[in-house]
């Protein structure tokens, strides 16, 4: 009877186990100005059905770029859960200078964005999981790792926020198209020091999100960036996201531990400053006033 239920509590428990990492090696392309870099990942993208819908390279960082692009079974999936999953409606794809190609693994940030309802969306992933691989190549997995259990309510250590925070909210306003008009002539003028690269607008849902450069030499993602390592650009950029009228952010304790599962403490005290500098750049952009939260 033991070896019965032992057996029974491992089928149950193993699926949810195995660790997943945040990013995939791809094959690498010509080296050169990273532009030429970014220029060659695209169209192997475009080729393979991808809609390409922003790119940029991080304002300090100018060795790596990032391209963003959409596709449409994602796309419908987010369309089905709405919500807050439209942060996971741009995929990245990071490149370096000497022609080095990385992506986002979409069976770990899926399951992080989608959580519960990830069942629904699985197939999905596994599609966009499979063209990703055709198009750039699937080589090792690096960046650290989770359990598939434990992403659905990640986060760094106790007593940090997860992906649903009220240190996400930027602002309220009236309307969607209020919101959404909002940010766009924000990230038109440069509030912040800020830029616009990508945007997502599924306005029959009434959920948006944007890629937003943050470009502040003193408090920019280069930065921070820099002190805690360039290797997961996948991660980048930063997305503000709009839900009906309200706009948010996730909070940068779980944004950039999610990015970077494996930094020590030590490392991450050393951007203790970070997570407020970036929720106010984006409550700015979001049109609203910011308010220092409590110390990290």
């Amino acid at each position: 009877m033991k070896k019965i239920l032992g057996a029974f509590l491992l089928a149950v428990w193993t699926p949810l186990a195995f660790a997943i990492t945040p990013y995939i090696s791809g094959d690498k392309v010509t080296g050169g100005d990273v532009n030429a870099v970014m220029g060659q990942v695209e169209k192997k993208l475009a080729a393979d059905g991808f809609s390409v819908v922003g790119k940029y390279s991080p304002k300090g960082v100018n060795t790596h770029g990032v391209v963003v692009v959409t596709d449409k079974g994602i796309l419908d999936a987010i369309h089905s859960v709405g919500g807050a999953s439209i942060v996971g409606a741009g995929i990245r794809v990071a490149v370096k200078a000497d022609g080095s190609v990385s992506y986002q693994n979409p069976d770990y940030w899926y399951r992080a964005i989608f959580r519960k309802q990830f069942s629904s969306a699985e197939s999905a992933v596994k599609a966009v999981q499979a063209k990703l691989q055709k198009s750039l190549g699937a080589g090792k997995g690096f960046g650290g790792d989770e359990s598939a259990g434990d992403l659905p309510s990640y986060r760094y250590m106790i007593g940090m926020e997860r992906f649903e925070s009220d240190k996400n909210e930027l602002k309220s306003h009236g309307s969607f198209e209020a919101a959404v008009k909002t940010i766009q002539d924000n990230l038109a003028a440069g509030k912040n020091k800020t830029s616009k690269v990508y945007e997502v607008i599924l306005a029959d849902k009434k959920i948006a999100v944007f890629g937003v450069a943050m470009n502040d030499p003193k408090t920019g993602e280069g930065v921070w960036l820099n002190k805690i390592g360039t290797d997961n650009m996948a991660a980048m950029p930063y997305e503000i996201y709009v839900v009906g009228g309200k706009v948010s952010a996730l909070y940068g304790r779980y944004r950039i531990a999610l990015g970077w599962p494996t930094l020590g403490m030590g490392t991450f005290m050393k951007i203790s400053d970070s997570p407020d500098e970036i929720l106010e750049t984006l409550t700015g952009v979001a049109g609203g006033t910011f308010e220092k939260s409590s110390a990290f």
